[in-house]
């Protein structure tokens, strides 16, 4: 019967449901927010427990080894039987190769995405983008035999005396091997800038690579220099490129015609070895790691620093 009471009993019915429907939706999103929370905990936890690892370590290490010595020292053979614990020949071979890499990376990585914003058609793009990211995906043990036994025979055509290692073909290659992180982020900053900006351009008589180099490419300026940051953070945490084709040995140049470790490849070394557990020989691979770590977050820090400042000017 439609009476007053039914279509009141009928309402109460219907308003109860929504409620609880409204609660059911509420404890939902309470569940996902709780879990992209711990998501990000967890990631910030596992930081905080590397960084503790490598802290705790190294304490134990500087309490028997000088900091200013480890600093300033001009020789690393901490497993000599008169050791040396001077960091500058690792840090100066792990310098050589990134920037190697980087005079190969930079501008081929710019190259490649300002033609996939500006100049590739759709179905081009999309053949080339995922073929260049497959390099990424390509073993880097295979990239470090690449280098020791293909490009360092071209390169002693050039150079006859080259040795059989050296850090020009580490970093030749570790330069192939990150153009994908720089191409691929610095395209998609540079297809993020809105297309009035190219058209304002072209209006004004600017020809396509006058547009790609003095609108799109300074206006996406901060996310190609984060594919930068992440271009030298990949290149300085390479390993076993350096371990195959630069060589092992501790040396304080920076000549990449020149064999020398770096930080990377030394900590594959002693890792590898025999070393006794809290020995100060074994303990060096944490003082390394946490020169490694201090290094990379400057330069991550420098890269914020220049996202920010151009984020503001553009």
């Amino acid at each position: 019967m439609n009476t007053p009471l039914a279509r009141s009993e009928v309402f109460r019915k219907e308003t109860d449901f929504r409620v609880y429907s409204a609660t059911i939706s509420q404890f939902k999103e309470r569940g996902i927010e709780l879990l992209l929370l711990l998501a990000a905990l967890t990631s910030i936890a596992i930081t905080l427990g590397i960084v503790g690892v490598l802290l705790y370590e190294s304490v134990t290490f500087f309490r028997q080894v000088s900091l200013f010595d480890f600093l300033t020292d001009t020789q690393w053979t901490p497993l000599f039987s008169e050791p040396h614990y001077g960091i500058l020949p690792l840090v100066s071979g792990t310098l050589v190769t990134t920037l190697v890499a980087l005079l190969v990376a930079m501008p081929m990585g710019s190259l490649v995405a300002i033609y996939l914003s500006e100049y590739a058609g759709a179905n081009i793009r999309e053949t080339v983008k995922p073929i260049l990211e497959l390099l990424s995906a390509v073993p880097t043990v295979v990239y470090g035999y690449f280098a020791l036994l293909f490009v360092t025979p071209l390169l002693q055509k050039v150079w006859p005396g080259l040795p059989g290692f050296n850090m020009l073909s580490a970093g030749l290659v570790i330069g192939i091997m990150i153009l994908p992180y720089i191409s691929s982020v610095s395209e998609d900053a540079m297809r993020a800038v809105p297309v009035s900006l190219r058209e304002g351009a072209y209006a004004l008589g600017a020809t396509r690579m006058q547009t790609a180099i003095r609108v799109v490419f300074p206006s996406a300026l901060s996310g190609i220099a984060a594919a930068y940051i992440l271009g030298i953070s990949r290149a300085i945490g390479e390993t076993m490129v350096v371990a195959i084709a630069a060589g092992m040995q501790p040396t304080l140049t920076w000549n990449p015609l020149e064999p020398a470790a770096t930080m990377t490849a030394y900590i594959v070394q002693v890792s590898l070895g025999d070393l006794p557990h809290g020995s100060i020989g074994y303990q060096t691979i944490f003082a390394t790691g946490l020169t490694l770590l201090v290094i990379t977050l400057l330069f991550n820090i420098a890269g914020h620093a220049l996202r920010k400042r151009y984020r503001q000017v553009y």
